[in-house]
């Protein structure tokens, strides 16, 4: 394949990589109106206690979703020479792609049940995301938008704010260790969960929507 056919191709990769996230950002909501799951809390509860429900099969494609837009996207930056193939964002790319499917194959612990290997590992797998998404967006803000400042400082803007989010977490956990109610009932747990992966959804998306036509040596497109 030609450069040409390159540059080509990536804004419709780039156009369906969003359209992906955007899809399983959909489901997620949808999820929340649906008898099955509309009784849980989306103040308390966590995102992934869609997955103890019956609705988990739309839980596990919103997810997939993600993870499959996320890969396209950044895959597409590559090919457009936009990202190296081996840098901070694509590694981090990466670990947040793989997390979610880690995520999908270990669903979240019911704890009246106890304690299960399968639940740390996907508690772990959360944490690597909410982590990895942000700074893969930071990191490739600057190599994507070199010309363009202003774009740049918005997704890094973004970014940092689905940092900030995670920090709200970490803060509850130190006040709790230091003799506080425990974190996860300190704070608006599910709230803060579902601000933060809106807040990296949206870092992502402006990072992957194309800026101009074909050819804008600013943008991804």
């Amino acid at each position: 394949m030609t450069t040409s056919e390159v540059t080509a191709r990536s804004p419709l990769a780039l156009l369906a990589a969003v359209g992906s996230v955007a899809g399983g950002a959909l489901l997620i909501l949808l999820l929340q109106v649906l008898p099955a799951t509309s009784d849980i809390s989306p103040v308390r509860r966590t995102i992934s206690e869609y997955a103890l429900s019956e609705n988990k099969w739309i839980f596990d494609v919103a997810v997939l979703l993600v993870a499959i837009g996320s890969a396209i996207g950044f895959g597409a930056l590559i090919r457009r020479k936009h990202l190296p193939a081996l840098s901070a964002a694509s590694v981090f790319c990466a670990l947040w792609t793989v997390s979610l499917v880690v995520i999908v194959a270990f669903p979240k612990n019911n704890w009246a049940i106890g304690p299960s290997t399968g639940g740390t590992v996907h508690r772990i797998a959360s944490v690597v995301a909410f982590i990895c998404l942000p700074l893969a967006v930071w990191f490739a803000a600057k190599a994507v938008f070199p010309s363009s400042p202003a774009r740049r400082a918005v997704t890094r803007v973004l970014a940092v704010a689905a940092l900030a989010w995670f920090g709200v977490i970490l803060g509850a956990i130190v006040v709790s260790m230091n003799g506080g109610r425990p974190w996860w009932q300190a704070i608006p747990l599910g709230l803060v969960e579902r601000a933060m992966a809106l807040t990296g959804l949206i870092a992502l998306a402006s990072l992957l929507i194309p800026a101009r036509a074909v050819g804008d040596p600013d943008g991804p497109a």
